[in-house]
């Protein structure tokens, strides 16, 4: 039997330690000395062994106590706390990153900058938060819409922040907040027309569509080539099509082009999410912004040729 002190030499720790873990339960005392003083067997030593490796990890002590309690469930119990732990630094390691970027934002801009930077980078949470534009875009699409088709389309419209940010992917999120958060004009739903007027059915049929021309539309934006009639603008327009329940007719592309050159456009908002979603100096990643640019282009195009 070892004292108190005597353990706590042996295992490397300070008394207040063993203590401390003693007190918690997690470290059991075998016996008491004639004058009350606790006593630790051998075994006492590998458990305390193991809870400070388990401590090394920066596990809690409610996971901890369920490693030790549960003997036959352990190795289960420890993998999924480390799981649960490697989430949890994924999450802190984001953050401090998105800390890191906007500082160097702020630092390197030029000094009458500073003030309109940080008034935008304050209502950023760190990492930020995609609700702002989920909602922004949910307030776009016509109420009733179908739950899968909204989530769809969320996943296609709203950029999702990068892990390792360069400072300029942080002030265009930054940016795409304040656009999505301020008061639209009038008060209108920004949605256009030539969508709404489809209605909750026919958006659902036509975001579907507009999804699968937008991933054909796709490898022609990466590879820089410039907009033609094909596959992509068939899909395109077959979407419109299924959504007013009409065919795709030579006159029906053309109305169609006519309708589409209409409406006002959220090219602002395309930019930015291009900037959040290309690594610096990389190539810029199509969006559902310019690949419908994309496909006007071709659609006016093929027009042209028809005509």
């Amino acid at each position: 039997m070892w004292s108190i002190g005597e353990l706590a030499e042996r295992a490397g720790a300070t008394v207040k330690t063993v203590r401390f873990y003693s007190d918690q339960g997690l470290l059991p005392e075998a016996s008491r000395s004639s004058g009350g003083h606790r006593r630790y067997g051998p075994q006492a030593l590998e458990r305390l062994q193991l809870i400070r490796s388990l401590r090394t990890l920066d596990l809690p002590l409610p996971e901890i106590r369920r490693i030790l309690e549960d003997e036959e469930a352990a190795g289960r119990v420890l993998e999924n706390a480390l799981d649960s732990r490697l989430r949890g630094l994924g999450s802190e390691l984001k953050a401090l990153r998105w800390r890191e970027a906007a500082l160097q934002l702020v630092r390197d801009c030029p000094p009458a900058q500073r003030a309109g930077r940080l008034k935008l980078l304050s209502a950023l949470s760190t990492p930020p938060s995609t609700a702002p534009l989920a909602r922004f875009w949910r307030a776009w699409l016509p109420a009733r819409m179908p739950r899968l088709a909204t989530a769809a389309f969320l996943e296609a419209a709203v950029p999702q922040p990068p892990d390792e940010p360069h400072p300029s992917q942080v002030l265009a999120f930054a940016r795409l907040h304040a656009m999505t958060t301020a008061p639209c004009p009038n008060g209108r739903q920004p949605q256009p027309d030539v969508h709404r007027a489809a209605g909750a059915g026919g958006a659902a049929l036509l975001y579907a569509g507009l999804a699968e021309a937008f991933e054909l539309a796709a490898p022609h934006l990466r590879q820089a080539n410039d907009p033609h009639p094909g596959e992509a603008l068939d899909a395109y327009v077959a979407a419109y099509a299924s959504a007013y329940r009409s065919r795709d007719t030579h006159e029906f592309r053309r109305l169609l082009a006519a309708r589409l050159s209409a409406e006002a456009r959220l090219n602002q908002y395309w930019e930015l999410a291009a900037i959040v979603l290309t690594p610096p100096g990389g190539h810029p990643q199509p969006t559902p912004g310019s690949t419908d640019d994309w496909l006007r282009a071709a659609l006016q195009l093929d027009n042209a040729g028809a005509a």
